[in-house]
């Protein structure tokens, strides 16, 4: 009986020990088990980079359109632009061709003005040069003063009365007060019974024409 209980005494120790085993087997045979799993929820990883390289892509397609629109609408822009610019040229060369045309228009109208009208009055003064050298023959034949002087007289009558004609207006000046834009004074003297800047008498004939002065009258002015 003895040496029975001592059996199961030495057996109980092995048995636990091979149990133990077994559990570590048992153990070792899930982590190997699980080592597959976890290889294999690695591999999806590879996959999921796949899938976001094609999100990449297919995102920068759209952006990349959006790119070439942008630079088709701006070149179109800039071909207007161009087309605009070269019409807006022409325009302004034709505009400076109308002025430059219209400016020697006017130039020659202007100069054909001037001729006409000297043409005209140098075909008024003919009459007076004609009474002239009347005056002068008959001055030269009789030696009369008497009939010199009025034939003289006469012939200034006549080309006063072509100047006046043309707009010609003698400058009132003596007994006037003094106008520097009408007179101009050569002398001042004292005078008891003039004011002081009253003309007191006309060296040279000043005369306007037109309304404007063609050149101011030289006087005398009381000082």
């Amino acid at each position: 009986m003895k040496d029975t209980e001592k059996r199961v005494d030495d057996e109980a120790p092995e048995a636990v020990a091979e149990e133990a085993g077994a559990v570590n087997d048992d153990a070792a045979a899930e982590v190997e088990a699980d080592e597959p799993v976890a290889e294999q929820d690695a591999e999806p990883a590879a996959g999921d980079e796949a899938v976001s390289e094609r999100a990449d892509e297919s995102a920068e397609e759209p952006a990349a359109e959006a790119a070439e629109e942008i630079e088709d609408a701006i070149a179109a822009d800039l071909d207007k632009a161009r087309t605009e610019a070269a019409l807006y040229l022409d325009d302004l060369r034709r505009l400076q061709a109308d002025f430059d045309n219209y400016r020697k228009r006017t130039l020659r109208e202007q100069t054909a003005r001037s001729a006409s009208a000297s043409q005209a009055l140098v075909a008024r003064l003919l009459p007076v040069l004609d009474n002239f050298e009347l005056a002068v023959s008959a001055a030269e034949q009789s030696r009369d003063f008497d009939r010199m002087l009025k034939g003289v007289e006469m012939v200034l009558g006549a080309l006063r009365e072509v100047l006046e004609g043309e707009g010609l207006v003698k400058i009132e000046a003596e007994g006037k007060p003094f106008d520097p834009e009408r007179h101009e004074a050569v002398i001042a003297v004292e005078q008891e019974d003039a004011e002081p800047g009253t003309i007191l008498d006309i060296v040279r004939a000043g005369y306007e024409l037109g309304g404007k002065v063609l050149r101011p009258a030289m006087v005398k002015v009381a000082k």
